[in-house]
């Protein structure tokens, strides 16, 4: 089992499109070199951000192997699928592409029981030898891990040695982390929501896999690395000047506002996501460039 050390920011890396609905693949290798030289611990590709639902297989493993190829960080591959086959072979792939982590959606729509969960997860943890890092989102797969369930599928998967954690229940979070502490187990919680990263790592979290990372990558890991070092002070004034940011992100269905302000900075050529999705309406776009334009003042951007 490779040793990763879970602690800092990661985005959860948008997937630029062209203007023809391809993967930019020039416009993500502009984008990994961004947030790479913004400090970022390593770089979540294929996720929910990513627009994973809707890449074909083909894409999915290009992207990985292009974030890879050009990365100088650790990737943490999304392989996670309500197809426990399907996310076997993706793991697989991951591995042998030299990704450095696989991370795990809880399988969505099937809402399986908790011996299927568990063995849903055994089986990925059986076919690589990569950490998994588990994601917790009960908004998309219309199903909580629970903190018991959670700590007893660390406990018993060996290959398991995370999650990102976007449930919104810091009580939940609280218990996971008494837990292991108590427990003494090799289990690292990451915040799945920006906003909620100082709480989170108020009760003993390492860092967040981030949304706002991909278009302030900086100014996130100025953040995170304040908590970590016991500058409380600093990151909440941080966490102040982008809380505004964090919000709207979520004006729309994550990712349209961050691939809207992804192309506004000029990130990438073309911010467009895929359907289902549509694209940002006018009266949002108006105020996400506001709000860019605020941060741009406090940075430097000129825009």
């Amino acid at each position: 089992m490779l040793k990763l050390e879970l602690e800092g920011v990661y985005p959860a890396l948008i997937t630029p499109f062209t203007r023809d609905d391809e993967v930019d693949e020039e416009g993500l290798r502009r984008l990994v070199e961004f947030v790479v030289e913004g400090g970022v611990a390593g770089i979540v590709p294929c996720g929910t951000t990513g627009e994973s639902a809707t890449l074909s297989q083909e894409e999915h493993e290009r992207v990985i192997d292009v974030v890879v190829d050009c990365s100088r960080v650790p990737v943490i591959a999304g392989t996670g699928s309500n197809n426990t086959k399907e996310a076997v072979e993706f793991s697989k792939y991951a591995e042998d592409a030299g990704a450095d982590a696989c991370l795990l959606i809880t399988p969505y729509y099937n809402k399986p029981n908790v011996r299927g969960l568990k063995e849903h997860f055994k089986r990925i943890g059986d076919a690589v030898e990569l950490p998994l890092i588990l994601y917790n989102i009960p908004s998309r797969t219309g199903q909580n891990v629970s903190a018991g369930t959670m700590l007893e599928l660390a406990a018993e998967v060996e290959g398991i040695k995370g999650v990102k954690e976007a449930s919104g229940d810091l009580k939940q979070v609280g218990a996971i982390l008494s837990e292991v502490a108590e427990q003494g187990l090799d289990f690292t919680v990451l915040a799945g929501d920006d906003f909620l990263t100082l709480p989170i790592m108020s009760l003993g979290g390492k860092g967040v896999i981030s949304v706002a990372a991909n278009v302030v990558p900086r100014e996130m890991c100025e953040m995170v690395d304040a908590v970590l070092s016991g500058a409380a002070e600093k990151a909440r004034e941080i966490n102040v000047r982008l809380f505004s940011l964090f919000e709207a992100m979520f004006l729309e269905t994550n990712p349209i506002p961050v691939k809207k302000a992804a192309e506004m900075l000029g990130l990438v050529a073309a911010g467009a996501v895929r359907l289902p999705l549509g694209k940002l309406s006018e009266g949002n776009r108006a105020k996400l460039r506001e709000v860019l334009e605020g941060l741009g003042k406090m940075r430097g951007w000129g825009r």
